[in-house]
């Protein structure tokens, strides 16, 4: 029924137990209908087109009951200062739907390769081909509190909300779908700044059917836009909702922040992709995960993991990189002091290496599957698709423009999905 509580995240489940969720109607594999999906479809239209979510504003509040339709103290707000101020009148846990664009980063730097690596699968057409809908609906369900994809109809874009379903209709999300929901803090002017979902927005921004102007909802951590420059800073670095360290772990300060999301605008931290490929192999991200858990696990690697020693765009060699780090962090004792005062345990540390599996097994024999592999995993993905870049210039050190992806075969379940250049890159 809608709103009753589902399994664990979309990425860990598998075709075979969505299978088990939802049976695969008689020739249509994808549809994965429900009775519940044509209300979670309309949801997505309301979504689309400004109903209880309304979508034309810079950035709209949205209540977990908004859908009832009584005038909360936050839409009061609204009524008194108008569509410019809808920012400032959200609330601590309110939903706001925004445009990507929108978004003003908290953190200088992303792990590229993590990035590759949905970028990779969301231009693939092997999640199809394993009977499945493409991993960017779910990513896209989910990071809007929605659970995971239902229905993906061919010709279904994320630019498009309507365009496909999702398993939990909006307006009724559960303390579960909503704590995997990316946050966002209120700033001065009604400013929105990410704090958590750098990687996963950026990716909804840089593939090819997304872009800038896709539409997202987030939680709402606080809203500090009663507060001037200085004191939102200090505030925001107080209660660690800002990571002020560089690509090299060098300091910065908050006007060295990128303005707006997009891999141009970032610099890439290779040890921030290493954490990334570690997870469920030598750390787990606990219920109570401090902010930028990850970016404290490179600060520690950093010491222990010469990457420079290491060809990372070698499938095995990198993955020789990961097994080391991955073995490094399971194997420190739980009590050891990682970053920032937080200890290895606080971070999720494993305490049995790949959850005790052999390194043939477990999420390391996953991730170590080839690009050739009926699911490639997460690595093969990231390669893969830096391999179609061309080399870095000297024009555009950051991130060079994208080439046109081979066309892949037609998949009758899906849409083609090539690569393409990303709007507005240098």
């Amino acid at each position: 029924m809608p709103g009753t509580p589902g399994p664990g995240p979309a990425s860990d489940r598998t075709p075979a137990r969505r299978t088990a969720l939802r049976p695969k109607q008689p020739k249509q594999p994808k549809q994965r209908m429900r009775t519940r999906g044509l209300a979670a479809g309309l949801a997505a239209v309301a979504l689309a087109l400004g109903g209880a979510v309304a979508s034309g504003a810079p950035a709209v509040a949205a209540p977990a009951n908004s859908l009832a339709g009584k005038a909360s103290g936050a839409q009061k707000c609204v009524t008194k200062h108008g569509a410019a101020a809808k920012a400032t009148c959200a609330r601590t846990g309110d939903l706001l739907d925004v445009t990507l664009d929108q978004l003003r980063p908290t953190q200088p730097s992303v792990g590229f390769d993590q990035i590759y690596y949905k970028l990779g699968r969301y231009s693939s057409s092997k999640d199809e081909q394993n009977g499945d809908v493409n991993k960017r609906f779910d990513d896209w369900c989910e990071t809007n509190g929605q659970e995971e994809a239902e229905t993906v109809p061919a010709g279904a874009t994320l630019a498009d909300p309507s365009s496909f379903t999702c398993t939990v209709a909006v307006g009724q999300e559960t303390d579960e779908t909503r704590a995997a929901m990316k946050t966002v803090v209120v700033g001065p002017g009604g400013a929105l700044y990410l704090t958590d979902g750098h990687h996963t927005l950026t990716s909804f921004l840089e593939t090819a059917d997304g872009g800038p102007r896709t539409h997202i909802r987030l939680r709402v951590t606080a809203n500090l836009s009663d507060l001037g420059t200085g004191a939102f800073w200090q505030t925001m670095q107080d209660r660690k909702w800002v990571w002020l360290r560089d690509e090299n772990n060098r300091p910065i300060t908050t006007d060295q922040l990128p303005q707006r999301l997009g891999l141009a605008r970032f610099h890439d931290d290779r040890y921030r992709s290493l954490v990334y490929f570690t997870r469920d192999i030598g750390y787990q991200a606990p219920e109570a995960a401090a902010e930028y858990l990850e970016f404290l696990w490179g600060t520690w690697l950093r010491d222990r993991v010469d990457l420079d020693t290491y060809d990372l765009t070698s499938p095995a060699s990198y993955l020789t990189a990961v097994r080391g780090a991955s073995e490094a962090m399971s194997g420190t004792p739980g009590d050891t002091v990682i970053a920032d005062g937080r200890t290895a345990d606080e971070l999720g540390r494993m305490a049995e290496w790949n959850d005790g599996k052999k390194p043939t097994g477990g999420e390391f024999g996953k991730l170590s599957a080839p690009i050739s592999d009926k699911k490639p995993g997460k690595l093969a993905y990231a390669l893969d698709y830096r391999g179609h870049l061309p080399a870095r210039s000297g024009d555009c050190p950051k991130h060079p423009q994208r080439p046109q992806h081979p066309q892949q075969p037609q998949n009758p379940k899906h849409p083609k999905h090539p690569r393409v250049h990303a709007a507005g890159r240098s």
